[in-house]
């Protein structure tokens, strides 16, 4: 059977669909991934993956793209080609999968299960109710199951990717502590200034500190990291990635894709937390993690991008020795 698992928004959120992945790979000849351009890099980090198809959905992201009429056609073609049995479309607990289900409908796919709170009509053939409480990758397996994809026997649930690299020439030996001060939102961001006080501290503490980001955030890690840590922005992909953060003692990061990254490398988490959605359903999941910010503040559940509230309280009033403090019990927890 040929199956398709349909998650079309960023990095992290296609690592927390990797354990569904996995219970749909136990079932199924062949899986492929359907992902934005945001998380498709993911998708390939993920055991049970076969296959990657990218489409920017009008419907997703920060930025999403016009409708374009002849880009659906090429994305329906495409699926037919690939005839599909069967469609699960995770989503979360905010979006709704009625669109990509209705596209999978006319690429004939027979059998399509999502999670939905909206009358689906013909649209799915499994309709599931997310229950209270749940993570994102718990409410993503849950729909795998709802659709007969249980987990394989021994699989514990958790994030993981594929074995990454040794990265040991680019953060020297010996033990470190990763920081990423960066996040797809500013809104989830912990600010520079803050972040450049807990390198040095961290620093001041004895801990050798690697600064990680991407292409576009060089000039970001270059003044966190100063000249008492090691930079690393933009010099990693994804796969380069996971191996500096499993390699870590621990990493310190805002909700975004490298905390998510760290847990599926198995790397306790000072998660830096801005409450615009909700950290039981978003904090690092299956690993030792400590969460630090305002979960009270006023931008919380608001999904804003950018912060609502002048000075940014929620996070900013979080400060370096904070991170010292939750960065010395992981790893106290850890070494016990």
């Amino acid at each position: 059977m040929k199956a398709l698992v349909v998650r079309l928004d960023s990095f992290g959120d296609v690592l927390l669909a990797g354990p569904a992945v996995r219970a749909v790979a136990a079932h199924c000849s062949h899986v492929a991934m359907l992902c934005g351009p945001r998380g498709a890099a993911a998708a390939r980090l993920l055991p049970g993956v076969d296959e990657v198809l990218e489409w920017e959905a009008p419907w997703e992201g920060f930025d999403p793209p016009a409708v374009d009429v002849a880009d659906v056609d090429r994305l329906l073609v495409r699926l037919r080609a690939a005839a599909f049995d069967t469609a699960l479309v995770l989503t979360s607990f905010h979006q709704s999968p009625l669109p990509t289900a209705l596209l999978l409908r006319l690429a004939g796919v027979t059998r399509i299960g999502a999670e939905s709170v909206d009358h689906p009509g013909r649209l799915l053939d499994v309709r599931h109710r997310r229950r209270e409480g749940r993570h994102e990758a718990e409410a993503a397996l849950d729909t795998a199951a709802a659709m007969g994809f249980t987990p394989p026997e021994g699989d514990d649930g958790r994030l993981r990717v594929l074995p990454p690299p040794d990265t040991s020439g680019m953060t020297g030996h010996g033990p470190y502590v990763v920081l990423h001060p960066g996040a797809t939102a500013p809104a989830r961001a912990w600010s520079a200034h803050r972040c450049e006080e807990a390198v040095a501290l961290l620093a001041d503490a004895g801990h050798r500190v690697v600064v990680t980001g991407g292409p576009d955030e060089t000039a970001l890690t270059r003044r966190v990291s100063g000249d008492v840590a090691v930079d690393l922005g933009g010099r990693t992909g994804p796969r380069t990635l996971a191996g500096v953060l499993r390699m870590a003692d621990v990493v310190v990061s805002a909700n975004t894709g490298p905390a998510h990254l760290a847990a599926a490398v198995g790397t306790p988490v000072v998660s830096l937390f801005a409450p615009v959605v909700p950290a039981d359903r978003w904090a690092p999941y299956g690993v030792p993690t400590i969460i630090l910010g305002d979960p009270s503040a006023p931008c919380a559940d608001t999904r804003a991008l950018v912060c609502p509230v002048p000075g940014h309280p929620c996070l900013d009033e979080v400060t370096g020795q904070d991170v010292v403090r939750a960065v010395h019990k992981l790893m106290q927890e850890r070494h016990s």
